[in-house]
């Protein structure tokens, strides 16, 4: 059973569990779900905690000899499983997968991993765990989604705050959610509840965007110029390294061109986006910009490209962040190059 973090109460109303995982990258949604499911666990009487944090030398012989001693005793406890690689390893595989198949009623058992691989996704260990436990998803908020993200958080501090309002602070906060939690919870201690204004929020938030080089490539697929370069710009401000910049650019580009070469020679779009290893998540964005972006104009975004690349070796004169900026705008807004 998978469930997103907004479910989770719902969901333990409802019941509780034997066995729990939470699944992703984005901390602050972890954390939240599994402070919410040792709360519930305490309620009902799961008092004791055990917690084990599995690394490269980790000997999951202790969690069966603790698994044998509990058996002993009629408490109830919760076991709290914690691998920040991923990776258990041949022995943790199989220590997860008797896991999942004999589950005592005198323990919740809590794992947290973070993003799972595909290769790692197809394992016997973790499909035992999506069978068996329920999943829950910890993954990071697309853009799209940010700003009702938070004027959901906001409301459950009865504040309320204009469209506009709302669509600045997501841009402040793009990309840190940890700290968009502390912004929000800021406003909360510094005005009552009612609706706050645009001076209530610039006064009170910092700008503590963390930017990343997909997040800059997803703003040039979807033609939002306007997050482009306030992307761009972060990442400059941050040192990120133009060749990082640059290669986020450019593979996308040279994805469309491949899906339309596909689609040319009579290939079904789904079946091309398929080839070109697209995933699941990212398809509509790319459908989207496939049929946008001809392929001449993707080819001279490829030329101008490289000649940023030849900027970035020395060997070519000229304003790399201009040119990062002045590629992205191109495709953008869709105008043609001089390069």
């Amino acid at each position: 059973m998978s469930i997103n973090p907004d479910q989770l109460s719902r969901h333990l109303q409802k019941q509780l569990a034997p066995l729990y995982a939470i699944v992703g990258d984005e901390q602050l949604l972890a954390m939240e779900a599994a402070d919410t499911i040792r709360a519930h666990a305490r309620q009902h009487g799961y008092a004791e905690r055990d917690i084990f944090t599995v690394d490269h030398r980790f000997d999951w012989s202790n969690l069966q000899r603790w698994r044998c001693q509990s058996s002993l005793f009629e408490e109830r406890r919760l076991l709290d499983i914690r691998i920040p690689s991923g990776k258990p390893g041949k022995e943790g595989g199989l220590a997860i997968e008797a896991l999942c198949q004999s589950q005592s009623p005198d323990t919740i058992t809590l794992i947290t991993l973070p993003k799972i691989d595909k290769q790692t996704q197809t394992s016997k260990w973790f499909k035992a765990l999506e069978h068996s436990s329920v999943m829950i998803a910890a993954d990071p908020i697309a853009h799209s989604r940010l700003a009702n993200w938070i004027e959901q958080r906001l409301a459950l501090q009865e504040q309320h705050i204009a469209p506009d309002t709302l669509q600045f602070l997501a841009d402040k906060v793009e990309g840190n959610l940890l700290a968009a939690q502390q912004e929000i919870k800021k406003l909360a201690l510094l005005y009552p509840p009612g609706m706050l204004s645009f001076e209530h929020v610039k006064n009170a938030v910092l700008d503590v965007a963390r930017y990343d080089v997909f997040s800059l490539s997803e703003a040039m697929l979807t033609a939002d110029t306007v997050r482009y370069t306030r992307i761009l710009e972060g990442l400059q401000g941050e040192g990120t390294p133009p060749p990082l910049i640059l290669s986020a650019l450019t593979e996308p580009i040279r994805t469309l061109l491949q899906i339309h070469q596909a689609v040319g020679t009579g290939k079904p779009l789904a079946q091309a986006l398929k080839d070109a290893r697209v995933w699941s998540q990212q398809q509509k964005t790319m459908t989207t910009a496939v049929k946008r972006l001809p392929p001449r104009l993707l080819l001279q975004a490829l030329l101008h490209a490289a000649s940023i690349d030849r900027m970035i070796k020395g060997v070519a004169k000229g304003d790399i962040g201009n040119e990062l900026l002045q590629l992205g705008l191109r495709l953008t807004t869709r105008q043609s190059f001089a390069h």
